[in-house]
């Protein structure tokens, strides 16, 4: 790793049962290629989770211990929801409904028994709404995100911003709707895959700016150059 370099962790999903096509996996590989000035002296690492519970158990601590990111921006599919939601907080609450891609058993209805109902990803979220809705698309809060992978890996991401030794990491979940793998077979008013990349373009924008935000307030408190 270069010194002084942002480190941007972004992630999606694969595909799951119910749907074959996930959208977010083509979407972290257009972030992570796309060549922006914003993006400069920027390090960003792309990660597909597998859907299931124990992948992402496995990997998400692997990813912050090989890289130790500065952000972490984090796509899943709502595939009921015809605009894009940023989650504001996670949920201790897991389905024992519907199967993960392994058909794990899911023995309880909480992530942690011990922990809060819920955990809150942080005031950087308002931000990120307002850099998405500054390209047109349909943009809105969201206090639920669900209670299968998306959700579960939002609950474990801010237990490892929490946990983190030495810097706290922003992270962020936002949930974008089904969009037609050819883009030529949308319904006029159907959010696009273009209109995912533009959004989510400016909210890593924004994440970048707030992370070098926080280094640079971090080394004037240490005394660092």
């Amino acid at each position: 790793m270069t010194a002084g370099r942002i480190r941007a962790l972004i992630t999606g999903f694969g595909p799951f049962p119910g749907a074959p096509y996930n959208p977010t996996a083509k979407l972290v590989e257009r972030l992570v290629r796309l060549p922006r000035p914003a993006f400069a002296n920027v390090e960003r690492i792309g990660h597909v989770f597998p859907v299931s519970y124990r992948s992402v158990d496995a990997q998400l601590p692997a990813l912050f211990a090989r890289h130790e990111p500065d952000l972490l921006l984090m796509f899943g599919l709502a595939t009921r929801t015809p605009y894009v939601r940023i989650e504001t907080r996670a949920r201790n609450t897991v389905t024992q409904l519907w199967p993960d891609a392994d058909h794990a058993t899911v023995l309880s209805r909480s992530i942690d028994p011990a922990a809060p109902a819920t955990r809150r990803f942080g005031g950087h979220t308002q931000h990120l709404l307002h850099a998405a809705k500054t390209t047109g698309i349909d943009v809105r809060p969201s206090i639920n995100a669900g209670a299968y992978l998306c959700n579960y890996l939002s609950w474990r991401a801010i237990e490892a911003v929490d946990q983190h030794p030495k810097a706290r990491p922003l992270a962020a979940f936002i949930h974008v709707p089904k969009v037609p793998r050819d883009a030529r077979s949308g319904k006029p008013g159907e959010i696009t895959f273009e209109q995912l990349v533009d959004a989510g373009e400016a909210m890593l924008a924004t994440l970048i700016q707030r992370a070098r935000a926080a280094r640079s307030r971090s080394n004037l408190t240490n005394g660092g150059s």
